[in-house]
């Protein structure tokens, strides 16, 4: 099968717990070390199979890494990983996933060596809040739960909205959010509004 490792936790000498993301579920699992073995890495695709043991979580084996050209570009890697910690954060306590988050990870994996990581990492970030029916599109604040009228629109975590001086933080156009989270594309936000962005999704789903 395949998965996206989400973390690796050593336990000792270099044996590690591993935590996979598949399109099924999360796989929590123990790799050995060993000459023979590949290396396991936080953020790699991977081709494995599952050894089960009767007293023991099952060991993962015969594992293949699925590479990327965009492994070789360090930024694009410390992007990647620091996106896919989000993923283990907010999946930790679940073991069937829908298969949503897999294929929204492969699909950011196929593309970005072409593209800028940041804007494809917060158009994921807006397909898994609308799948997950978290994706609010009210104009009501979420702090004093009365109306945003204004051109611009601050955001909190999981995009959620409020007054400027309510959160206390600088706001975005109000339509160009609105673009934004009906169109799931970044193409008409500054990079300076992607930066943003970028900073509210790394808090969390």
């Amino acid at each position: 099968m395949q998965g996206f490792i989400i973390r690796v936790q050593k336990v000792r000498d270099e044996d590690c717990i591993v935590y996979i993301l598949t399109k099924q579920n999360i796989i929590r699992g123990y790799r050995f070390y060993g000459a023979r073995h590949s290396k396991i890495t936080h953020g790699y695709k991977i081709d494995f199979e599952l050894e089960e043991s009767p007293n023991f979580m099952p060991r993962i084996i015969n594992t293949m890494h699925l590479g990327f050209k965009w492994l070789l570009d360090r930024n694009k890697l410390f992007l990647w990983q620091e996106f896919l910690r989000l993923f283990y954060t907010h999946l930790k306590d679940v073991e069937d996933v829908d298969s949503l988050y897999f294929d929204v990870l492969d699909e950011c994996a196929k593309k970005l060596d072409k593209q800028n990581a940041k804007r494809l990492f917060l158009e994921a970030y807006i397909k898994i809040l609308k799948k997950e029916g978290r994706l609010h599109k009210e104009k009501f604040c979420f702090l004093c739960d009365e109306e945003i009228d204004s051109k611009n629109i601050a955001l909190a975590r999981a995009f959620l909205p409020a007054h400027e001086n309510c959160i206390n933080k600088k706001g975005f156009n109000t339509l160009k959010i609105d673009e934004f989270f009906e169109s799931e594309k970044t193409f008409n936000l500054s990079d300076d509004d992607v930066y943003r962005l970028y900073q509210i999704v790394l808090e969390g789903f």
